[in-house]
């Protein structure tokens, strides 16, 4: 990259020496496996619960030709700009972010800190769906029927809401009314967050060596299930229908900025930007290898899995809607006929004692002749109704997907293959995300790179002592909480510092000649006006977009009540409001006591005489050692900084 390292750098290499990795570095045995990786981290649960929402409530393909168009003007971009890093320095993101420039060096300690934080929660997710899964070895499922009390009576929470919002709020969770009840420890709970840890450490034990091994299944059978579900979605009856209204388009959403914000995030976590991942994952790449080319085939491979996936959520919703309308009104014409009130040729046909055997269409079409006549409010199952009830995150995976499983033929079956395809899309981003803590902290700290193994199985431990904060009864709202609050605003900004440091700081042309070097051709001068103008001004107005609504708008979460047997809209109360913002604090603070730290030490040099005002560098190529673009092979005959090879 240059030639010649300043004399500010050389100095702040000094302190680094100590710290530094080992000069040889682990790599990846085939293509395949980086692919793994790479996709498995990008693709997590967010595709299958989070994109059919937005794609739903935001008109459909009007929403998905707007993704498509962020996606390649933002999305992939930035993510070429963090495979490039990652791959020509051969660090994960703090030594990136050092070499860029010293004072940047707390950006890569807040992603440290936001991919914690992403863990703490996200490994309860894994737990809760490992109790599923346990659930799913029976016949029938247990959230099927509503449990009885004393004398055949039914348990009026149960029978208030229904049997899979009863099983996941007072089986699963057994929540709280609120976040200020924190009730006792859920020892189920505890016990398949323990599991999860574990699977978690002992596929992380050795590093990528061990965990790519975790993905050649984690990452590949997640897509076997889908392709299962989408051809049994589409035998379902009601499935074509639902899929025609997910996909109608809605053009005049495009003037709602919400909408422009809601679409910008989802791609901005659909790819995992900001974690330190995507950079640590290729930091185990050759210096020879495309990363241009991987940027868009791992896009178009997480694009194509999320209309993959709204394709199956919509399908079996389509079904389970069908399926609910049709038994609600065999229910009431029951009742008629059983009083009397229905004339004899207006009985339908088909045996409407049994609701699952009769087909939408078929109902329609008794309904379309007699229905008018009917003295009971039958309605004409119009599906668009139905699917209008969008649903997110948890109460689309473990209620409404998992109450439309249970109205399928073996349900056991489906739902055992749902929720270990949730498990394992979870295990290979939890994979990604331990990587973005474990791989900096060993490249920056010597004696952690020789302990790794302990650092390992401390942060999972560490990781379950404190995750068991969200396995009290009230532990879904602070999950909740992490969710929405921990990672957004934090990650939004570290990309912000990141595109500016290298389009600006660096200085973009600098970076393609970089890249150019390190592949052997350059990239199209469009990248240059992307990353210095359209990425950065869209982070910026994400950015601001995101800050507004937090301000405008006070933070709530979705709180059960057991007397109603419904969730309400809660404002979260002081004590909450200002953990939420430590979260936010914490992970920034990085980035400033960064910049104050290397400002200091640059003072202190200059009034010691030690020091001249240098500028931005990435590495020194002096000598036969071009040190971050070397092969692994090369990178043993010099230590990280090219000491050896002046």
């Amino acid at each position: 990259m240059e030639k010649q390292l300043p004399e500010a750098e050389a100095n702040h290499q000094d302190d680094h020496d100590s710290t530094s990795e080992p000069a040889a570095r682990a790599g990846w045995n085939s293509k395949i496996e980086y692919f793994l990786a790479q996709v498995g981290f990008s693709v997590g649960l967010g595709n299958v619960w989070r994109f059919p929402y937005y794609c739903h409530q935001n008109g459909g393909g009007s929403f998905l030709l707007l993704y498509v168009v962020l996606m390649l003007a933002v999305g992939t971009p930035l993510f070429f700009l963090e495979l490039a890093a990652g791959q020509a320095i051969r660090q994960g993101s703090i030594g990136v972010w050092k070499y860029i420039s010293p004072r940047l060096v707390g950006i890569g300690y807040s992603s440290c800190v936001v991919c914690f934080f992403v863990a703490l929660y996200y490994n309860v997710i894994l737990a809760w769906s490992l109790f599923y899964l346990g659930n799913s070895f029976q016949s029938p499922l247990p959230w099927t029927t509503c449990p009885e009390q004393g004398n055949n009576v039914t348990v009026k929470e149960c029978e208030a809401s229904s049997p899979t919002s009863y099983f996941w709020y007072r089986k699963a969770l057994d929540i709280t009314d609120s976040i200020n009840e924190t009730g006792s420890f859920n020892p189920y709970i505890i016990g398949c967050l323990l599991a999860a840890w574990t699977i978690v450490c002992l596929g992380m034990i050795r590093g990528i060596k061990s965990s790519v091994k975790v993905m050649y299944f984690s990452s590949i059978f997640p897509y076997l299930v889908l392709f299962c579900f989408l051809v049994q979605g589409f035998l379902l009856d009601g499935a074509l229908e639902g899929v025609t209204h997910m996909f109608y388009p809605k053009l005049e959403i495009w003037a709602d900025i919400q909408v422009w914000r809601q679409a910008a995030t989802q791609v901005f976590f659909a790819l995992g930007l900001g974690f330190g991942s995507i950079i640590a994952y290729s930091s185990y790449n050759p210096k020879n290898n495309n990363c241009h080319r991987d940027a868009f085939t791992v896009s178009f491979i997480n694009f194509l899995t999320s209309v993959l996936a709204t394709l199956v959520v919509f399908a079996v919703l389509g079904f389970r809607a069908a399926s609910e309308c049709i038994a609600s009104n065999m229910k009431l014409l029951s009742e008629q006929i059983q009083i009397g009130s229905v004339d004899l040729n207006m009985i339908p046909t088909f045996d409407y004692t049994q609701p699952r055997s009769v087909k939408l269409e078929d109902y329609r079409s008794w309904f379309k002749q007699n229905g008018s006549h009917i003295p009971a409010n039958l309605t004409e199952c119009n599906l668009e109704k139905e699917m209008q009830k969008g649903v997110e995150g948890t109460g689309l995976a473990f209620i409404a997907f998992t109450e439309a499983i249970s109205l399928l033929p073996g349900s056991p079956f489906w739902s055992a293959l749902f929720f270990l395809m949730l498990l394992n899309l979870g295990l290979s981003t939890m994979f990604g995300t331990m990587e973005g803590i474990l791989a900096p902290l060993t490249d920056r700290f010597k004696t952690l790179a020789n302990n790794k193994t302990k650092l390992t199985i401390f942060s999972c431990v560490i990781g379950f002592l404190i995750g068991l904060l969200f396995t009290q009864r009230c532990g879904n709202y602070f999950v909740m909480m992490f969710d929405d609050y921990s990672a957004t605003l934090p990650l939004i900004i570290v990309v912000v510092f990141e595109t500016f440091s290298v389009s600006w700081l660096y200085g973009a042309d600098r970076f393609l000649d970089d890249i150019e070097a390190m592949l052997g051709w350059r990239p199209n001068v469009i990248y240059k006006y992307l990353w210095k103008y359209i990425c950065l001004l869209a982070m910026l107005g994400l950015l601001v977009a995101t800050s507004i609504r937090m301000c405008m708008e006070a933070p709530t979460y979705l709180a059960w009540t057991e007397e109603t047997a419904s969730e309400t809209k809660v404002p979260y109360p002081g004590w909450a409001l200002a953990v939420l913002a430590l979260l936010i604090i914490f992970a920034m603070l990085p980035v400033p006591l960064g910049l104050i730290y290397t400002l200091l030490q640059d003072r202190m040099r200059r009034l010691s005489g030690d020091d001249k005002p240098g500028q931005y560098s990435i590495v020194n190529t002096e000598g036969k050692c071009e040190t971050p673009m070397t092969d692994t092979s090369e990178l043993s005959q010099c230590n990280a900084y090219g000491d050896s090879c002046q």
